[in-house]
C-alpha cells in the first residue's frame, strides 16, 4: 500500500523535475538574446563532445599491454584534449564577434519561392547578379599551389524550399587526382541577391570517398539558406552565406567596393568588391575574396599565409 508520505515524496519529485524541465529550456521570448544562447548552446556541446572523445581515447588506451605505449597513448589523448578546449574558446569567441556584428535576432530568413527567378533564365530574360553570374554553361578554373578547381554552372535544377535552385558543381583537383566534387545549390532572387541553399560535399582520400564534412542542405536539420553576394553590395555589410549550427556557419563582410586586382584570366581596376570571408568554425581561416563585375570571383588570398588562388580560365557559354 502507498502511503500519504510517499505519495507526497512522488509529488515533490515531479514537482522538481517539472521545474528544472523547464529551466533548461531556453526561454522561447528571449528574441534578443537568440544569438548569445546560440553560442552558449554550440559551447557546452564543443565541451561534451570533448569530453566524450577523450575517453573514448582513455578506453583504448586501456586495452594496450606495453606500459610505455599505453603512456604515449594517455598523453596524446591528454594533448588532443586540451588542443579541443583551445579550438572550442576560439569558436566561442568568433561565435560572440558575429553575434555583435549582427545583432541578437534569430537567424531566420523568410523565404518565398516567388521572390525567386527561374535560374535557367539567367543571363536570357534575367540579368544575372555582376559579381555572382549563374548564367548556365559558365565556367571559371582556378589554381592555386598544386590545386586546381573548376567551378561550372549546370543546365540542371534542384528545388530547395519550393525554390528553384541552379545546380553549380565546384571540382578540386590536387596533383591531378581529385579530393573534392561538390554540387552546390544557388538562386537568385527578383533584386538580384544570389542565396546559396545548400551543397553535398564530397571528399575523398586516395581515390577513394571519404566523408560528406560540410554538406547541409536547406529546410533538413534546421539549415537556413543565406546570402552568398547581394545584388547592391555596401562597405561595411556583414551577412551570413549559409547556417547550419556545427556545419556551416560562414559569413561574409564588404571590406571594399574599390579593389584593384590582376590574374591571368581577368582584372579590375578600382572596381572590384573586396569581401572578407570566414566562419566560427575555423576562427584562423579568413580569406579575402576579389570579385569583378561580369566575371565573378577573380582571386582569393589567404589573409594569413598570402596564399593565393587565382582565375586562370573563363568559359562562356
Amino acid at each position: 500500500m502507498i502511503t500519504s508520505i510517499q505519495i507526497n515524496r512522488l509529488f515533490f519529485s515531479i514537482l522538481i523535475g517539472t521545474i528544472l524541465t523547464f529551466s533548461m529550456v531556453p526561454s522561447a521570448l528571449a528574441k534578443d538574446k537568440a544569438c548569445k544562447q546560440t553560442t552558449k548552446a554550440a559551447f557546452k556541446a564543443c565541451k561534451y563532445t570533448i569530453k566524450d572523445n577523450y575517453w573514448i581515447e582513455q578506453g583504448k588506451c586501456y586495452n594496450l599491454v606495453d606500459p610505455a605505449v599505453q603512456a604515449e597513448c594517455v598523453a596524446e589523448a591528454k594533448e588532443a584534449q586540451a588542443e579541443a578546449t583551445e579550438e572550442c574558446n576560439d569558436q566561442r569567441d568568433a561565435r560572440t564577434e558575429v553575434c555583435e556584428a549582427l545583432g541578437e535576432a534569430p537567424y531566420d530568413p523568410q523565404i518565398n519561392p516567388t521572390d525567386f527567378v527561374d535560374p535557367t533564365q539567367i543571363g536570357a530574360t534575367v540579368i544575372p547578379n555582376p559579381y555572382f553570374p549563374l548564367v548556365p554553361g559558365t565556367g571559371w578554373r582556378y589554381v592555386g599551389g598544386n590545386e586546381t578547381i573548376t567551378v561550372t554552372v549546370t543546365n540542371e535544377t534542384k528545388q530547395i524550399l519550393g525554390v528553384t535552385c541552379i545546380v553549380v558543381r565546384d571540382v578540386v583537383e590536387e596533383n591531378g587526382e581529385v579530393i573534392e566534387d561538390t554540387v552546390d545549390w544557388y538562386a537568385q532572387d527578383q533584386f538580384g541577391n544570389v542565396w546559396y541553399f545548400g551543397e553535398i560535399a564530397q571528399n575523398f582520400e586516395d581515390g577513394e570517398l571519404n566523408n560528406l564534412d560540410g554538406s547541409w542542405k536547406a529546410g533538413v536539420d534546421s539549415a537556413k539558406p543565406g546570402i552568398i553576394m547581394k545584388a547592391a553590395p555596401q562597405v561595411g555589410d556583414i551577412y551570413r552565406q549559409e547556417f547550419l549550427l556545427g556545419e556551416a556557419e560562414d559569413v561574409a563582410e564588404i571590406l571594399s567596393l574599390t579593389g584593384s586586382a590582376a590574374v591571368p584570366a581577368a582584372s579590375c581596376n578600382g572596381d572590384c568588391v573586396i569581401t572578407k570571408d570566414y566562419s566560427p568554425l575555423e576562427p584562423d581561416a579568413i580569406e579575402n575574396k576579389y570579385y569583378a563585375s561580369g566575371v565573378g570571383l577573380i582571386l582569393e588570398v589567404d589573409v594569413e599565409t598570402g596564399d593565393r588562388v587565382e582565375l586562370v580560365e573563363l568559359i562562356t557559354p
